[in-house]
This record gives structure tokens, sequence and C-alpha cells, in this order.
């Protein structure tokens, strides 16, 4: 297929795609499927071989948030029935990371719902990142705590923080669909905060949504062009008690034509499958693999996860391996700061490093599923609502952690 081959050769060089090359990937039919995902495949072994990079999420305060995103159980009148506790302790978010870094993770993901944080809140989290850098060498820590005031992010780097998340979630023009408590140019302005303090910058989506094709395409360029090192892809859990419950717009194999995508516009990035892979991808999540580079081990922040066991052979019977705290992610000329333009058109970064979540209201189980709105969704059953289960164990309970 030309386009599959125009796509790889862009990839390879660096080289931004078209937007409608992105939206023919979205287009591609079922039939095509494993000639997309090959295609996209060759672009991720170029640039991060077989390697997967795990990361791991602690949920340092969970619920009752104030703003009102639509897709988030942490939401506004919110009737999930999920965890709700206050800050962890810096020693009880240090034990919760450690699971997770027994298991492969190399990165701890510190979470907390919100607006933004206090500079209290910048204080508290600042202890737990030293506590999981003294007790752990190695591991990269990333923050996710919501709309950033000015010198936070400052503070979180000189802390230990090696990355900050904030995801632009869906395109500008539909983002007050879905929020109406900030804006999407709040979001790029955490963004670009984090950018400026020398924090590695991580920032996704969430597909699933009840979005156009556009509307993905649009989020994707307008993530290239903010160049964060890490962009997560969720696929929306539509929880009972959230307005997006019945939203259910996604099969498998939509999601493995969004991540290729991501892919090809995003060709030398942290591409990260993030909350709703186990709902939406069921048992072709291995396919994943060979589109993203990067996944969440064990649970989300308040959904459960596949079991980390399960994780782990999944990677290695479909051939990859873990990343391990010896290798560095991303490409050296991303890790060198600074791509620049590129022959043939403009390139996909210049920072250093990688991240998680969103507005702290938990973007990263922001639970994204994908949908062109007039996709014809081939449920087998229905929606399966029976895989999606909230989290019960791990942090702010008694129970062990699912890592």
């Amino acid at each position: 297929m030309d386009l599959l081959n125009t796509l790889v050769d862009k990839g390879l060089r660096r080289e931004t795609p078209t937007r409608g090359e992105a939206l023919a990937v979205l287009a591609t039919s079922d039939d095509d499927l494993l000639d997309v995902v090959a295609a996209a495949g060759k672009v991720r072994r170029h640039w991060f071989g077989r390697r997967v990079k795990l990361n791991y999420l602690v949920n340092l305060k969970s619920g009752l948030c104030p703003e009102d995103c639509s897709y988030c159980s942490q939401r506004l009148g919110s009737r999930a029935d999920i965890l709700k506790y206050t800050w962890l302790k810096p020693d009880q978010a240090s034990q919760a990371a450690a699971a997770g870094l027994a298991g492969g993770a190399k990165r701890v993901c510190l979470v907390a719902s919100g607006r933004g944080p206090t500079d209290r809140d910048v204080d508290r989290v600042s202890d737990t990142i030293k506590a999981i850098k003294e007790r752990h060498e190695g591991v990269e820590v990333c923050a996710c705590l919501g709309l950033l005031s000015e010198g936070q992010a400052e503070r979180l780097r000189e802390a230990g923080a090696d990355a900050y998340n904030h995801n632009l979630n869906t395109s500008e023009s539909t983002y007050g669909d879905i929020t109406t408590t900030h804006t999407y140019a709040d979001r790029v302005d955490t963004v670009q905060k984090a950018h400026a303090a020398g924090l590695s910058a991580c920032s996704g989506l969430i597909a699933g949504m009840g979005e156009s094709d556009e509307d993905l395409v649009d989020v994707v360029f307008s993530l290239r062009e903010l160049d964060p090192d890490s962009v997560p892809v969720n696929f929306l859990i539509p929880f009972e008690g959230t307005p997006l419950a019945k939203e259910w717009n996604l099969t498998p194999q939509r999601c493995l034509r969004i991540l290729a995508m991501v892919r090809f516009v995003c060709p030398d990035v942290e591409v990260r499958i993030a909350g709703g892979r186990e709902v939406h991808l069921r048992t072709m999540q291995p396919l994943a693999l060979h589109l993203a580079n990067s996944v969440f081990l064990g649970d989300y922040l308040t959904s459960e996860g596949q079991a980390g066991k399960a994780d782990l052979e999944m990677i290695a019977d479909a051939g990859f391996e873990v990343e391990g705290t010896d290798r560095v992610t991303l490409p050296e000329h991303r890790v060198g700061g600074g791509c620049g333009s590129h022959e043939g058109g403009t390139v996909c970064g210049s920072h250093d490093g990688g991240g998680v979540c969103g507005s702290a209201s938990a973007d990263t189980d922001a639970e994204a599923g994908a949908g062109a709105v007039d996709e014809t969704v081939r449920q087998a059953d229905g929606p399966r609502t029976d895989l999606v289960a909230v989290r019960r164990r791990g942090a702010g309970t008694d129970l062990a952690p699912n890592a």
C-alpha cells in the first residue's frame, strides 16, 4: 500500500505526515489492519527496538475532585463507587511505588486528584519524590497534579522529579464538550510550564468519547507541536456514575489504528498504552506492543488492570523485552536536547524524558476509548461492562497492590 510505504519512510526520517495521511490510517479497513500494524511497527522498532518501558501509577489522593471532566470517575458529581482518600504520607507512597518497581517498572507516576496543587501540596509531593529516590536508585519519577502555578514546576524539578504529565485529552474545538471548569488553553499552559522548568513533558489523549477522526488527528497534531517526550494513549473506560458511562465506541481494531496513527505522527516519541487497554484491546493487546513502546504495569488510578504477572508474560510471549533502568528510553537525538527541523519536514521533539496523567482528575484512568462517531461498533455481546472493575487494592487500602 503506497500510503503505508510513504508513512514508514517519513517515520524513519522523523518527518511529519500530512493530515490527510493521518486520517487515511484511521480509515483503513480491517482487511488492511495487519499491514498497518506491520508498517507502524517498523517505525517503532527503528527508534525503540523491541524494548517495552514499564510505568507504575500511585494515586496519592483519590476522588473528590472539583473539576467536571466528563470521562473521570473522580469528577465533581461522580456517582462511581471508587476509593476516596486524602494525601498518602511519603512513606506510604514510597511503599506503594516499591511494588511496581519490584515488578519491573522503571518509572513511578505520582498522581493526585484536584484542579491543581497548592504550594503545600507541592511540598508534600516533593517529600514523596525524595523518599522514593532515596530508596530506589535509577528510578524515574513523573508527577501529575493538575494545573501548575508559576514556580511549581521548578520546585518539583528541584525535588528530583524527572517529568510532568498533563494530557490534552481531545481536540481544542471539542474540549468544552467534555470539561467546563478549565480550558484547553489551561492545559497547554501547564505542559509549557513543565517544558520551561526542564521537566520531561508527558501529554496525551483519551480516545472513545464520541470524537470524530478529525478530532483525533487534531489532538495528535497539537501534541506534536507541543513536543512532549511521552504520549500516553488512553481508551475510555466508561465508568457507571459518569456522564460518559454509555460511550462504548471502541473495537480492538479501532484502538490499533489509533495507536498506529500516533506512532506515524510522533515516530521517535515514547508512545504509551495507558488506561483502558484491557477493556478495549482485550486479547489483541500483544499486537499493540508493535506500535507502542511503553505500558502501565498493573492497576490504574481508580480501576483495576491486568495482573502484573500477566503483563510480563504477554511482553515476553510477544517477543519483546522489559526495558531496564540502565537503558535510556528515548533516541539519542532527543535526549541530547534537540532535533529541530529535519530534511523534508519538522520533527517531533527537542526535550528529554517521558510521563503520564492529566488534570489531576486522573486522566490515565481517564478511561479512554476510541471512535469516529459514525463507526459501527462490533462488540460480540454488547459492551463489556464486566471488564470495568473498580480498584479496591493497593494505595489507600490495606491490601497488596497489583504489580
